[in-house]
């Protein structure tokens, strides 16, 4: 029997892995739109430490999901599938390929698999639980969700904030733990779409290591410490807004505030997103890719270049 879905391509890797060179490389091969992956990317204003592609490689090939927020505003992994899957609409409306590329494993799952239904922000809880923080500290409030979630404290670090205020929340709304409303998902991939999952897992740590220090590096080089000073004059952002944790602008923050020294700040980020490369590849081996390959190993585009058009002869 035909297939009459729709193809989608998604490019996932870590970070510092190639994606974006190799999605460049195969949308101009291929008559493909590229489809932002990327939590950071959303953001006006971010440029530098998302590694957003250029204006120049905007001209090349078309992007989406680039520049649609502002700092100040919450972007959710919800908003991100309705607005991912309006972009592939469209995209395959003018008879092109949509290309979904990054490495914000939250939106991919948010994508393919569906997202549980759980409550809204509650601004007085959080600020509840923001004061709370400010007394005890946020490691304390980890060990109080690790005995209600210990699934979900397993799964956040003992400083990260954001997602400890969120578990808590969660759970002080609903009376259940995160992990068990997560797990409750069934995974409901659109029905009009196949996807065709490429994975970079780099098999060489090291390596990767040491092209997350050159690109960040090269980032600092190119501006960064600049950008986040911007951010900061705006005088309407702060280090708990949502767009401001991600990695690089965080620890940078801390030392614009005077809390870190520069060489601190930029050894925290790095080690930061070797940790984050880390779980974004624990995820990757866990997923059911139609093909997986080394990125440092040999040249990708061929082969992925060949599997795309597989893909799409197959009806």
């Amino acid at each position: 029997m035909a297939d009459d879905r729709r193809l989608a391509v998604c490019i996932m890797g870590p970070t510092a892995s190639g994606k974006s060179r190799l999605a460049m490389a195969l949308a101009e091969l291929t008559d493909a739109e590229i489809i932002s992956v990327d939590s950071a990317q959303v953001y006006r204003g971010m440029d530098i430490g998302t590694a957003k592609p250029t204006q120049a490689e905007r001209a090349r090939v078309p992007h989406h999901l680039i520049d649609v927020a502002d700092p100040v505003e919450h972007y959710s992994a919800g908003r991100f599938r309705d607005e991912a899957l309006a972009a592939m609409q469209d995209i395959a409306a003018r008879g092109r390929l949509p290309l979904l590329v990054g490495g914000t494993l939250l939106y991919f799952r948010a994508l393919l698999e569906g997202l549980s239904q759980l409550p809204g922000r509650d601004s007085a809880l959080r600020a509840k639980l923001d004061a709370q923080a400010a007394i005890v500290g946020w490691p304390a409030l980890h060990r109080q969700l690790a005995e209600h979630d210990p699934v979900s404290a397993g799964r956040i670090q003992s400083r990260d904030a954001q997602r400890i205020q969120r578990a808590l929340e969660v759970l002080m709304l609903t009376g259940q733990p995160l992990s068990r409303l997560q797990a409750e998902v069934t995974p409901q991939p659109p029905a009009d779409w196949r996807f065709l999952r490429i994975g970079l897992v780099p098999e060489n740590r090291q390596l990767l290591a040491q092209r997350i220090s050159a690109r960040f590096a090269q980032m600092m080089e190119q501006g960064l410490l600049a950008e986040v000073q911007a951010l900061r004059d705006r005088g309407d952002l702060g280090p708990r807004t949502p767009a401001l944790r991600a990695v690089g602008y965080r620890q940078l923050w801390r030392q614009l505030a005077g809390d870190e020294t520069l060489e601190s700040a930029c050894e925290q980020a790095i080690v930061a997103t070797r940790q984050l490369a880390k779980r974004q590849l624990t995820w990757l081996r866990s997923q059911g890719l139609e093909m997986r390959l080394d990125p440092f190993v040999a040249d990708a585009l061929p082969l992925v270049l060949a599997r795309v058009e597989a893909a799409r002869a197959a009806r």
